[in-house]
């Protein structure tokens, strides 16, 4: 696999593996030692790496996968105890752990209170016997009991080890770490889709947002067709086809001209409702979406946004939503605004978290800001969703997902 074919293939879509261990044990040459590359800093003083970093790479064969390198699990003082909890930060959107141990400090506190954690998270461990190459007579199943986790003994200096590893890795990630098709199963080979995309203001000059590009490329995996249009060429491109369309698919901004140039028997959907599905829970954001109702002025709502972008003059997340919504509630909300990795740690008080698309994190990382919000109590909506509720057209767009519309006729 090239560099080139490396560079397409987003953050949110690779498998994340975060490594974790004591100080010294060895992570950053593991890291080495899986890539084949000098990617991460060797080095014998403790504490190299402090906070997480973040690794785009190819692990042959398991694919495009993002590596987590985090701080020693037994950093001391006070700045060392924030980086430990940094490091924890990171389970939550991570698919897949190894721990690595040093056969000379064994599994200890540090190590149980990281497989605790893990466990909390619902993160497979595998357990990294490392620098096997310094203690050839360590019998590792009779010193280190493994509390039933697959144990696997490298060396990472000599690569003793890292194809067992490797194949580890493969048989203990998450069954569903792939993430699901986007339209895949929705079309058949042959049909043809139609992709209403206006030009954004808010994607650099001569490119498609994310979600667009992985949409046609969707498409063609699964040997389809797709025929791209702008929102006032639709109608004219729709009476150009011989068939109907299997599917019409829409920026959510231009929903109601899509909605109205569409005829009533061709399915019509949305980019940010594919993604609710592809990147978290559609039902849980339709029933977010529902909540609206029970808005009332002044509320608190949060906008959530997983990346920084430079912000149009009349951005979707900061003018466009919050202009709809107090308009159907009739009056003004108070709404707050947050971009990056984390939600808030405090969401009492909010009735409403309205989130972006989620094009650049993983589902593991969505998922748990779905379950984060739910057990918060505060329903969650994405703007797709979000949008064709307010515009009353959210029951033909989820026509579909047969189990998500059934919340709406509910």
């Amino acid at each position: 696999m090239t560099d080139t074919t490396l560079n397409q293939t987003p953050r949110g879509s690779r498998l994340h593996i975060a490594i974790f261990g004591r100080r010294n044990a060895g992570k950053s040459s593991l890291i080495n030692a899986l890539t084949n590359q000098e990617i991460a800093i060797v080095s014998d003083v403790p504490g190299t790496t402090t906070d997480p970093v973040y690794k785009s790479m190819e692990i042959l064969p398991i694919g495009p996968v993002v590596i987590i390198d985090t701080a020693g699990i037994d950093d001391v003082g006070e700045l060392g105890r924030m980086r430990i909890e940094k490091a924890f930060d990171v389970l939550k959107k991570t698919d897949l752990m190894l721990l690595v141990i040093d056969p000379g400090s064994g599994l200890g506190q540090h190590e149980e209170e990281v497989i605790g954690r893990a466990r909390e998270n619902s993160v497979p461990v595998i357990i990294v016997v490392n620098k096997m190459d310094l203690y050839p007579q360590f019998d590792v199943e009779a010193r280190l009991p493994s509390a039933g986790l697959p144990v696997v003994e490298v060396s990472a200096l000599t690569r003793r080890g890292i194809d067992e590893l490797k194949m580890a890795m493969i048989k203990d990630a998450p069954k569903d770490w792939m993430t699901p098709t986007i339209l895949g199963d929705l079309i058949s080979p042959g049909d043809t889709v139609v992709l209403v995309v206006p030009i954004d203001l808010a994607a650099p000059k001569g490119r498609l947002i994310l979600p667009q590009v992985q949409t046609i490329r969707d498409i063609l995996d699964n040997d389809a067709m797709a025929y791209v249009v702008k929102e006032r060429e639709l109608k004219g491109a729709l009476a150009r086809l011989k068939e109907k369309p299997r599917l019409v698919v829409t920026d959510s901004q231009a929903f109601l001209k899509v909605a109205a140039d569409t005829p009533k028997d061709v399915p019509l959907t949305s980019f940010s409702i594919l993604f609710a599905r592809h990147k978290g829970n559609l039902t849980t954001l339709v029933e977010g979406a529902k909540a609206v109702e029970g808005l009332v002025p002044g509320d608190r709502v949060l906008v959530s946004e997983a990346c920084t972008h430079h912000r149009v003059e009349d951005d979707i997340g900061t003018v466009k939503i919050p202009r709809w919504l107090n308009q159907l509630v009739g009056g003004p909300l108070d709404y707050t605004w947050v971009s990056g990795l984390e939600l808030p740690k405090d969401l009492s008080g909010y009735k409403l978290i309205i989130h972006c698309g989620a094009c650049m994190i993983n589902r593991k990382e969505m998922l748990h800001r779905l379950m984060t919000a739910q057990h918060a109590g505060v329903p969650i909506v994405n703007y797709g969703v979000l949008i064709a509720y307010v515009m009353g057209i959210l029951p033909r767009t989820l026509k579909p997902f047969p189990e998500a519309a059934q919340i709406m006729e509910d």
